[in-house]
């Protein structure tokens, strides 16, 4: 017996020294790791990494930027059941515990020793809200002791339902998507409310393993999860058993979804991303802004399409420049077509196809398209396709398939129907998989139309005339193939819309639309220019003495250099200075009047804007306002006021407050920006003026084509550069300007027969028809102090009483003299010796 008790006293002792040792040892892990323990307030300042999203004016997706797609949400927006899903899975006893769960931690142990696999997971949810916002992955006894620490501390300091809303907006569940929201979104394109019971316990499976338990890498492993979570939740008393029957019985619904844009503005979103970045760094992606353009949807996605479509055109009239690839009978026979078909980019709405047989006889084409299959391109879709030999030169037009196409062709289709095109982008191979079997037995083959990716660029730029608000930009035909954004980097010659600018200089120096100036043929010799220059007019037809008004209309070379010579080409500059056009890039000889300095299609139209809203200064901007991932307002635009005089005054607004940069600020949340002062630049009556001279251009002159769009307000002036190497279109209404250039990023002739009317006009004639539909007519109030007279259009002077004559709008200080006796005695107001010496020489 004594022996019995000394034993016993011996194992008390040891039980007693090792649970000392333990509690002095896990002591001195709490001493030692407590100080570098991070405090649990600074959850509640975490912001939870949420992706840049950029909308358009009228709160379209345009853009995601960011590599996590998370939408944070409260516990209150979740169903109770979604709650008890994810509970079942991770942790049952979350309510009761403190943190820590010795129950749970027994049960994941016999789990593991009894099926060799832990079910429901050792950790609770709140040791993983410790672990994926403070801690490392690393596997650890040191990260998990921190683990256990950090959790007891979070249940100390916070509420479980805020501990339980940490937690499913931060966990991963794959495919990119963070969070309960964004995977309700990813993998069923629903809100979290909307979810199925079986959907639920399908997303509460995800956490243990996103990638082994996903349902569309793994739907069988996915659905023993589900199934799994089902009955536990049964088991729980979460859920009926038929309940659970039925949604153990509901089929895998979870498919891709990933968050489509819905405006096709590529170019707008990437000028976007780069101000946010220089405002807030690298945070920009991940903390959640959204950002509000001042471009309308609508007129984005015509202006992007117009652009397409006009560069499309152009590349169709000089030919088809042959297949961009061949694959050999071989290859073709022993090989999967659809992974053959990898090799060659999608690019935007083209898409590669193989040449898999060719009828004649039928006129029909067998292709097997990337992404659609099996499809037929008739021939009445190949009839373009003259064969390219140079910008000037195509080959005869076609007779049958064969004279475009062969057999192992690899070409670019555009389809006819209304087929679903995938999202743009390289697929994973499981989804190319998935499109084809989609479209592998339609009731009849898809039709697709060749067509081949236009090497010709362009860009079209459309400002609210009054604010310099953005309305829509296209930088080239697809940001995918080439980010250079033409309409804010490529430096060109503006060519002939360079006129109006040097017009307006005239008339801000006493010129009038009758001032007569010679349209005949004119040398410079060395001592001017450096050697011999022989400008002619595009046509190289010359007129003779002609009026301003029409020499601007019919764009006349000639005059424009005497106008020029006349006025001074320092003073032409200086004015367009005053413009704030710059003139860096300007020549300081008389091609000036030519256009033939460089300026962007953005500096072009803002050029136009000035003229277009009568005369005041243009600042252009594309961000109208930034929230937070709180949606709070920290940017808005500042108001524009056009002003006449005493601007200074403006300055502070109306409230006296006054923020920098327009950001708002958190003490002031009502203050109104700064306002955007924008000062006149230009006489209204010679603006005007130069409205009327403008509005000719398509009344009567080379923009007459866009008479089409049965407006009586529009005014504009094409471009074309020496060898058509640049081709341009400017016009506008009193609200909106709109530019478009075309040409080659290397620049090359566009061929004979190419000129701003028949490559840039049709893109903004497409382009306004949709962005000024419903849209009143939008003219420019007459000035005081404009008269208007009659004058004969040969001489620009007064005509006679009783003689035809047109009408003639001027300053009422540069009107024509009215005719005095002897003039009317002679018959002759043909003017002074200085109006002859300008109109003969």
């Amino acid at each position: 017996m004594s022996h019995l008790l000394r034993t016993s006293r011996v194992f008390a002792w040891l039980f007693l020294t090792g649970l000392s040792v333990a509690v002095i040892v896990t002591s001195g892990f709490y001493l030692y790791l407590r100080p570098g323990l991070p405090p649990v307030a600074q959850l509640l300042e975490i912001e939870l990494q949420t992706p840049l999203r950029i909308y358009s004016e009228d709160m379209r997706l345009i853009a995601e930027f960011g590599e996590k797609r998370r939408t944070p949400i409260t516990i209150e927006q979740i169903p109770t059941i979604q709650l008890q899903a994810f509970m079942a899975a991770e942790d049952a006893r979350f309510y009761e515990h403190f943190g820590v769960d010795i129950r749970g931690l027994a049960r994941a142990a016999i789990e593991l020793i009894s099926t060799g696999e832990i079910q429901s997971g050792g950790s609770t949810i709140t040791m993983q809200v410790a672990k994926n916002y403070f801690l490392s992955r690393d596997r650890t006894f040191i990260r998990k002791f921190n683990e256990i620490l950090l959790a007891l501390q979070i249940e100390r300091e916070l509420e479980k339902n805020r501990i339980f809303e940490l937690y499913l907006n931060k966990i991963y569940l794959g495919n990119r998507a963070y969070g309960i929201a964004a995977a309700a979104h990813v993998y069923y394109d629903k809100p979290v409310n909307e979810l199925s019971l079986a959907q639920m316990a399908m997303l509460a499976g995800l956490p243990k393993a996103p990638s082994a338990y996903n349902p569309l890498a793994d739907p069988e492993r996915a659905r023993v999860r589900r199934d799994w979570i089902l009955g536990r939740m049964k088991e729980l008393g979460y859920i009926t058993p038929d309940a659970y029957d039925l949604a153990v019985n509901a089929p895998l619904t979870a498919t891709y979804n990933a968050r489509e844009t819905e405006v096709d503005a590529d170019y707008v979103a990437e000028m976007a991303r780069v101000e946010l970045v220089q405002r807030f760094g690298e945070n920009a992606y991940t903390e959640g802004y959204s950002v509000i353009l001042t471009v309308n949807s609508e007129e984005q996605q015509a202006a992007t399409d117009a652009l397409r479509d006009g560069l499309e055109a152009y590349d169709r009239r000089h030919g088809f420049r042959g297949p961009i690839g061949q694959i050999d009978e071989e290859t073709l026979e022993n090989s999967e077509l659809s992974d053959l078909m990898l090799n060659y980019p999608r690019v935007e709405s083209l898409l590669p196809a193989v040449v898999t047989a060719v009828d004649d006889k039928s006129g029909r084409v067998q292709v097997h398209v990337r992404r659609l299959g099996k499809a037929i391109m008739p021939f009445d879709t190949m009839v373009w396709a003259k064969r390219y030999k140079t910008e000037d030169l195509t080959g005869p037009e076609p007779k049958k398939p064969s004279d475009v196409v062969a057999r192992g062709d690899v070409v670019y289709v555009r389809a006819m129907q209304e087929t679903v095109l995938p999202p743009v982008g390289e697929p994973s191979p499981e989804e190319e998989a998935d499109t084809q079997a989609a479209t592998a037995t339609p009731t009849e083959p898809v039709r697709v139309a060749l067509t081949q990716v236009p090497k010709v660029e362009g860009a079209l730029i459309s400002l609210a005339v009054d604010t310099g608000a953005i309305q829509a930009l296209a930088g080239g035909y697809s940001f995918k193939q080439s980010k250079f954004n033409r309409a804010i980097q490529a430096n060109r010659q503006p060519g002939s819309t360079f006129k109006p600018f040097l017009y307006l200089a005239a008339l801000e120096s006493g010129k009038t639309p009758a001032s007569v100036y010679n349209d005949a043929p004119i040398v410079f010799d060395s001592s001017e220019l450096g050697t011999a220059w022989r400008p002619q007019n595009s046509s190289g037809r010359f007129s003779g003495p002609t009026t301003l008004r029409e020499a601007l209309y019919s764009s006349r070379n000639l005059v424009s250099i005497r106008l020029l010579r006349d006025i001074g080409i320092e003073r032409t500059l200086n004015y367009l200075e005053q413009l704030r056009i710059p003139t860096d890039n300007m020549p300081n000889n008389l091609s000036l009047s030519l256009g033939s300095g460089l300026l962007s299609p953005m500096e072009l139209a803002r050029g136009m804007a000035v003229i277009a809203n009568g005369g005041y200064d243009v600042e252009p901007y594309l961000i109208k306002a930034i929230r937070d991932s709180n949606d709070k307002l920290v940017y808005r635009a500042p108001e524009v006021i056009l002003c006449d005089q005493n601007c200074d005054e403006l300055v502070t607004n109306e409230t006296g407050l006054k923020t920098a940069d327009s950001m708002v600020a958190d003490d002031q949340p009502d203050a109104q920006p700064e306002p955007r002062i924008m000062r006149r630049l230009a006489d209204e009556r010679s603006v005007y003026i130069m409205h009327s001279m403008m509005r000719d251009v398509i009344n009567r002159g080379t923009g007459q084509r866009a008479q089409v769009l049965g407006r009586s307000d529009l005014s504009g002036k094409t471009g074309t550069t020496n060898e058509q190497r640049d081709t341009w279109f400017a016009g506008f209404n009193h609200q909106l300007a709109t530019t478009v250039w075309v040409g080659f990023d290397q620049p090359a002739p566009l061929g004979r027969g190419e000129y701003g009317a028949s490559t840039a006009l049709p893109i903004w004639i497409d382009y306004m028809e949709v962005a000024l539909e419903g849209i009143p007519p939008a003219l420019m109030p007459r000035p005081n102090n404009i008269v208007n007279i009659r004058i004969d259009p040969d001489t620009g002077q007064r005509v006679r009483p009783g003689e035809e004559g047109t009408f003639e709008i001027f300053k009422e200080e540069n009107a024509p003299a009215p005719l005095t006796q002897e003039d009317e005695r002679l018959g002759d107001g043909s003017g002074s010796a200085e109006g002859l010496s300008r109109q003969i020489f």
